[in-house]
């Protein structure tokens, strides 16, 4: 085993050991350290900046683009947004320790399931040094310990970070192996981070197609991924155009390079002639790019005929692929070949066309009249969250602090034995 295997060995057992001590830690006490951390952070502010500024200037010196500079730089709003979104973690009820579903048996044993941690999160992520916060005060508010590999352009962010967020939890009396860093860029870390099967009990990839489906390939341990969002509208016969047309723009020209930006639209043939025009000059005005099927160009005929490798692609830009379809069976099959299980939509004021397409569309995010754009852990209630899984062990969708947890049966007999 090299060195650098059994530095990452050495990190899994402690962060296993320090999971064990946070599963007794009271709501309060991980509250307090939450707002400690806030606070910490806010008082070594210049010293962040000043580690992350060594990344910037790598990262110019490397020729990472403007994109790329803007999510690793933690400038003073990056870092307010930080330090709130430590604060409304500790505003969130805690889950760990929840009973469900506490019943009686006949033979008189009173049989419940309690929420608990999940132990260890691996998590693996690129570029935003932000995510390291948010990852570890998500972890913390669960009872889990947390490893986490950043990407080697925020070596020296993430670093700093984790220093700040250790301090923080030691001046509150929990030990500092439950957020720690992997602190070198080496690649082969990744590789043995996920040999770590007996002390890390889930890794969470969080990144382009490529990271996660090298993780995915490569992991011994259980993943919860999320390979791409390729999310599509569908505009039913029976659509309000009215609401159809802020919808679609906002889903997709409000923030076209995020996973729950829209990628495809799917028209009903009986609305197609009349709507298109329309649809396309709005989209058109905000700078999107439509590529369309051929009974689309037909109707629009200054639209880009799409290519087959265009349909079911995450343009991650102002792109978007338009189809005219006969009728929902035809939208549900586009959808299956297509989508990536992300979020799938419907425009229509057909109610039982509506709960249709909610019962047999199969994404972490079915919606009915509502943007894409919503499919995000602050927008649907849970806070904040760590990522979005389109897998459906043990989570599907945006995952929160409950997401973070699983359940174990608890059992309260009187002296019972099984006959």
């Amino acid at each position: 085993m090299t060195t650098l295997e059994q530095d990452i060995v050495s990190m899994a057992i402690r962060a296993k050991k320090a999971a064990r001590s946070l599963v007794t830690l009271s709501t309060e006490a991980k509250n307090q350290a939450l707002l400690q951390m806030a606070e910490t952070i806010n008082s070594k502010r210049d010293f962040i900046q000043a580690e992350n500024e060594k990344d910037l200037l790598n990262g110019k010196e490397k020729g990472l683009s403007a994109a790329m500079l803007d999510r690793l730089e933690l400038s003073d709003k990056v870092i307010d947004s930080m330090m709130a979104g430590l604060r409304e973690v500790a505003q969130l009820p805690d889950p760990v320790g929840e009973v469900e579903k506490m019943v009686k048996r006949p033979n008189g044993l009173l049989v419940g399931r309690m929420r608990i941690p999940l132990g260890v999160i691996g998590m693996i992520y690129e570029s935003r040094p932000n995510v390291t916060v948010d990852a570890a005060a998500l972890c913390l508010k669960a009872g889990n310990a947390i490893v986490l590999r950043g990407g080697s352009e925020a070596i020296h962010s993430n670093m700093a970070l984790a220093s700040v967020l250790q301090d923080s939890l030691v001046s509150q009396g929990i030990a500092a192996d439950s957020v720690q860093v992997i602190p070198v860029t080496d690649r082969a870390a990744v590789n043995s981070m996920l040999a770590q099967e007996e002390y890390i009990d889930l890794i969470i990839p969080r990144g382009g197609e490529g990271l996660i489906r090298f993780v995915s390939e490569t992991s011994r341990i259980p993943v919860l991924k999320h390979y791409k969002g390729v999310c599509h509208i569908y505009v039913d016969r029976d659509a309000d155009l009215e609401k159809a047309t802020p919808i679609l723009l906002n889903s997709k020209a409000q923030r076209p390079g995020v996973c729950n930006a829209l990628e495809g639209v799917l028209l009903h043939k009986d609305i197609a002639e009349g709507y298109l025009p329309v649809f396309v000059k709005a989209m058109k005005k905000a700078g999107v790019k439509l590529l369309g099927c051929s009974e689309s160009v037909k109707i629009v005929p200054d639209m880009t005929p799409a290519m087959e490798s265009d349909w079911g692609t995450e343009f991650l830009n102002l792109t978007l692929c338009v189809k005219v379809v006969s009728d929902m069976d035809e939208a549900f099959a586009y959808i299956d070949t297509y989508g990536s299980q992300h979020t799938e939509n419907i425009i229509t004021e057909n109610y039982s066309n509506a709960q249709r397409f909610i019962a047999e569309v199969d994404a972490s995010a079915v919606m009915v009249n509502a943007s894409t754009r919503f499919n995000d852990g602050g927008e649907l209630g849970l806070g904040t969250e760590i990522g979005i899984s389109t897998t459906k062990l043990h989570a599907y969708g945006p995952m929160g602090l409950e997401e973070l947890t699983t359940r174990k049966f608890i059992v309260y007999g009187q002296g019972q034995i099984r006959g």
